[in-house]
């Protein structure tokens, strides 16, 4: 889908040709700046009843008189912020997607001063969303929305702003579509060796580089905590690194780590039957990883960033690790698998100790972890943890600018004690408890030489439902907290 902007002439919104016009009010009132064809189409609409100051209320009018597109749809946004704005775009869209326009012109008005670039970006958000279909392997998919062209209209002294706000827009766009293709794929066709198959693609672009351990590579390192998850399955496991070199070499990178249980069958501590197939999600984090590295590769931004990826299936065999087995980590630590599902942050645990050899400045690692964070905090914020104020600080501001919010948790000494173990160094899960908590508090014990930070993205990298599938977080998140740190 293409985007652009457009300052509109003499005649203003009602004299641009489109195939359809998109109106985001705001106020309660019909806003002056809208000029007479547009006012008077507004002020009928809410005369009849069809249209109300209401935060989404929508309203589909065809050939308006003074109006050059043919199909006009007026929406009402509850405010001036990006989100509210993403929302409103993304009800009128909803009216539009369906029929046969190919050019959108959409404009703003009586909403306040929005930040030109910040809603710019939001309707990229909300357009992409708006039209996307997973058909990677659905041939029966309904054929793709008629919308090719996005054109907001804006102010002179604005347009520089908004085309910067799209650019960036399109290319978090490409990385969460990346990232939903990646989590939407069956588990039989979205393995290790396709994760791997899909960074080796963005190993093309400039400034990229990366590498994939086998299996005797990592058991050369010594990576037995990830090798004990990777056991059971015939899929053989992969490593992967990924590199981009944005910045001097000496310039110590931020490292993302992505947890990619391409399907995590719960091994010997066996998931229940139901809704089971969802688990082909789980690796969201790795999508995430490689989502922000195809945001990367357009946006070219002036720092460096490893990713990290450990791969592999989570499935139950003669060969799988049991509960009760004690294995030793990459940073020397003894573990006791007391819960076979709770293999994510045995896998993260090796990678967070290799990502100490970069000389981090930052370590972010993303997960589809645990059900406790769903619990605590839904499907709206990803849950954050740290014990670094000004890391977690950059993150949420980040999830803030990103529409991609999240929300901090503790990680107070206390939530440790329930890792002790008889066995090992420590137990792989503690209580019930605040099982979000200690799963984060098992993963610091291996990030402590480091600035580190653990998102939680089980409630927010997936949709069940009617709306069942991916969602491509945190990508925008985690590309504006790296945007950000390039200034």
């Amino acid at each position: 889908m293409d985007f652009k902007t457009l300052v509109p002439g003499a005649g203003g919104a009602a004299a641009v040709a489109a195939d359809a016009l998109l109106v985001v009010v705001g106020g309660e009132s019909v806003p002056a700046a809208l000029g007479k064809p547009l006012g008077a189409a507004l002020q009928q609409a809410l005369d009849s009843g069809d249209f109300a100051f209401k935060n989404g209320r929508t309203a589909y009018l065809t050939a308006v008189s003074g109006v050059k597109a043919p199909r006009l749809v007026f929406v009402h946004a509850a405010s001036a912020s990006p989100a509210a704005l993403r929302k409103a775009a993304a009800a009128g869209l909803a009216l539009i997607k369906a029929g046969g326009t190919r050019q959108l012109a959409v404009t703003l008005a009586g909403a306040g001063e929005p930040d030109a670039a910040a809603t710019a970006e939001a309707l990229v958000a909300a357009a992409t969303d708006a039209v996307y279909t997973y058909r990677s392997t659905k041939p029966s998919a309904p054929p793709a929305p008629a919308l090719q062209q996005v054109t907001l209209l804006c102010a002179k002294g604005q347009a520089a702003a908004a085309e910067a706000g799209l650019q960036r827009g399109r290319a978090i766009a490409a990385g969460v579509a990346l990232a939903r293709e990646c989590a939407n794929r069956p588990g039989n066709h979205c393995t290790p060796s396709h994760l791997a198959a899909e960074a080796k693609k963005l190993g093309k672009a400039a400034h990229t580089k990366v590498e994939v351990l086998e299996r005797k590579d990592v058991e050369k390192l010594g990576m037995g905590s990830f090798l004990a998850v990777a056991k059971g399955s015939d899929e053989p496991l992969k490593f992967i690194v990924l590199r981009y070199q944005g910045a001097a070499k000496s310039d110590a990178p931020v490292v993302l780590v992505g947890k990619g249980i391409t399907f995590d069958t719960g091994g010997i501590s066996l998931k229940p039957g139901a809704e089971m197939d969802e688990m082909k999600f789980d690796m969201g984090g790795a999508a995430s990883v490689l989502g922000t590295f195809r945001a990367l590769a357009d946006l070219r931004p002036k720092l460096n960033v490893v990713g990290l990826i450990p791969a592999c299936e989570n499935m139950p065999s003669g060969r799988s690790v049991k509960p009760g087995d004690v294995v030793t980590s990459l940073s020397g630590q003894t573990v006791e698998i007391l819960n076979t599902d709770a293999e994510g942050r045995l896998i993260l645990c090796d990678a967070l100790t290799y990502a100490e050899r970069f000389k981090p400045a930052a370590v972010v690692d993303i997960a589809t972890l645990t059900g406790a964070c769903v619990i605590a905090l839904g499907h709206h914020r990803s849950g954050l943890f740290s014990p670094d104020d000004a890391l977690a600080a950059e993150l949420l501001a980040a999830g803030e600018a990103g529409l991609d919010p999240a929300w901090r948790m503790p990680v107070d000494d206390e939530y440790d004690e329930g890792l002790k173990s008889n066995f090992a160094d420590m137990a792989n899960i503690a209580g019930r408890a605040g099982g979000a908590v200690t799963a984060a508090m098992f993963l610091k014990r291996f990030a402590g030489k480091y600035r580190w930070a653990h998102l939680d993205i089980a409630g927010t990298a997936w949709r069940s439902g009617a709306a069942k599938g991916a969602t491509g977080r945190p990508v925008p998140l985690l590309t504006e907290f790296l945007m950000q740190r390039a200034g």
